[in-house]
């Protein structure tokens, strides 16, 4: 299995657990199952069981759903960064150039939220080019 990155093709894998090694736990590092108490063990059930359901919630979700939240949390970002005492202009800049890359990149395949990404990038840009006139 190999991940694209710009600088070309990078091999990943997980290593091959050997034969003797036991069988990964949920539990800590160094910390092993049976020295947990009976309520600790429930504990850690549990609190896997809750991160098996979240898993499969995202998994039902489609990706576009998903992307355009964390594209909203790049909106937010930038105006943040726009709408302090004293503006952050650089930082403001940085999101929303990763918000419109990402809108333009995934042109047409981002559902619903498409045109509502779309309008909120353009808000940004108005929102940057009023306060950089402002501090000018």
């Amino acid at each position: 299995m190999s991940l694209w990155t710009p600088d070309g093709e990078r091999p990943v894998g997980r290593p091959e657990p050997a034969a003797a090694d036991p069988a990964p736990s949920a539990a800590p590092e160094g910390l092993r199952p049976e020295d947990l108490s009976e309520e600790e063990r429930a504990e850690l059930a549990a609190m896997q069981a809750e991160l098996d359901d979240v898993r499969k919630s995202v998994l039902e979700t489609p990706a576009s759903v998903v992307i355009a939240n964390h594209a909203m949390g790049i909106y937010e970002l930038a105006a943040i960064h726009l709408t302090t005492s004293e503006p952050q202009l650089p930082e403001a800049v940085l999101a929303i150039d990763a918000l419109s890359a990402l809108v333009g990149g995934l042109e047409g395949r981002l559902g619903d939220a498409e045109p509502t990404l779309r309008e909120a990038l353009g808000h940004l840009k108005n929102a940057y080019l009023e306060v950089s006139a402002r501090r000018a």
